[in-house]
Parts: C-alpha cells; sequence; structure tokens
C-alpha cells in the first residue's frame, strides 16, 4: 500500500482561501466513487491560523503504480483544475506502509 500525502498553500484572503480549500475537498472525497485504483482519502483544511498550509490531503492506493493512475484520471484532473490561479505551493511524500 502507498500513502500520497500532498499539502497546498493558496493566494488569497483568508475568506478566498476558505471558500476554494471546501471546493477542493468536496470534489476530493468523490474520488474513491470515481477511481478503482483510490482506496480511501481524507482530506483536512487548516484551522490552526498560526500555521501557512491551507489544505492537506492523503490518498492510498496500492502500489506505486497506481499513484500515476490516479493522478493522471480524469476525475482527480478536474478537481485539481479548482486550485487552477490559486495554488502558491505544493509539497507532496509517497510511501509504501
Amino acid at each position: 500500500m502507498v500513502k500520497h500525502i500532498v499539502t497546498f498553500k493558496l493566494t488569497g484572503t483568508n475568506e478566498e482561501r476558505l471558500e476554494i480549500a471546501q471546493a477542493f475537498k468536496e470534489a476530493l472525497l468523490k474520488l474513491p466513487e470515481q477511481i478503482d485504483v483510490l482506496r480511501a482519502m481524507e482530506v483536512g483544511i487548516n484551522e490552526n491560523p498560526a500555521e501557512s498550509w491551507d489544505v492537506v490531503l492523503t490518498a492510498i492506493v496500492g502500489n506505486m503504480a497506481e499513484v500515476e493512475t490516479y493522478a493522471m484520471h480524469p476525475a482527480h484532473l478536474a478537481a485539481a483544475s479548482i486550485l487552477a490561479g490559486h495554488k502558491a505551493d505544493r509539497a507532496c511524500v509517497d510511501y509504501e506502509f
């Protein structure tokens, strides 16, 4: 199994970042129904004003090859497009567990 963990910093006001983060979260949580290699999805929106990252997602797939299958799936690409023009930074870690 592989955990794919990604965190995002967004641009805009606090209200704009929260609105985009919520739309992104809603889209991501629908992905396990649409992408057969995606076994689980968890999404968190930062609630700590002392921290600078806005959103974190944890996706679970079977192996490293399935990370690419998930990433290139049209439903994932549509969800990712919600961040277009609003993404300041992204960090990712993939590991087997």
